[in-house]
């Protein structure tokens, strides 16, 4: 089977996921964000775009949403889908990592399995504060509107929080249920 990409938008946490899917048994490769989309299009089942500084260092992670494969964006990765798609990312209100309650509107394939309320690791330096059209916000909190969105038709979700920081509850499941949407 194909592994799933961690595409390396250099954030401090990519390691981590790379990690954590290693973790689960789930084959997985860490590469950069230059790699070229065809090379990306051919060698894997599923693309994890992960965190990083900024939208001008996310090399070609934009196009890689064209490819029809499952895309997860965490983070920088959420922002790159929102953008790519219409919507827009400005600066939060509550600025660096730190805990969050999330609630969850829409379980969906990715969030399958979760209580309706979790807590969660999250920067909000960055948000998005518009949602893409066709996209559907699956998740909000107290201090951010759109936690989390998808395109479940082109199985593409974008997360704030960090799923594979050990202070996200059950933040395993993601990676789970994107596997299984990246083998289906």
């Amino acid at each position: 089977m194909l592994p799933i990409y961690v595409v390396n938008n250099f954030g401090q946490f990519n390691h981590l996921i790379h990690r954590a899917l290693r973790d689960l048994d789930i084959e997985v490769s860490l590469i950069p964000n230059t790699t070229h989309p065809e090379d990306v299009a051919s060698g894997c089942r599923g693309i994890i775009l992960g965190g990083g500084p900024t939208l001008d260092r996310a090399g070609n992670c934009a196009k890689y949403l064209d490819l029809g494969l499952p895309v997860l964006g965490i983070c920088l990765g959420l922002h790159i889908i929102a953008t790519r798609f219409g919507g827009n990312v400005s600066p939060g209100k509550s600025g660096g990592y730190g805990p969050v309650d999330v609630e969850i509107l829409e379980h969906g394939e990715i969030l399958k399995g979760y209580p309706d309320t979790i807590s969660v690791w999250a920067s909000h330096a960055d948000e998005v504060v518009s949602i893409p059209p066709g996209f559907v916000r699956l998740a909000r909190s107290s201090i951010c509107n759109a936690e989390a969105i998808a395109l479940p038709e082109k199985r593409i979700y974008g997360l704030q929080w960090h799923p594979e920081v050990s202070h996200t509850f059950e933040g395993k499941r993601v990676f789970e249920n994107f596997s299984r949407i990246a083998h289906e």
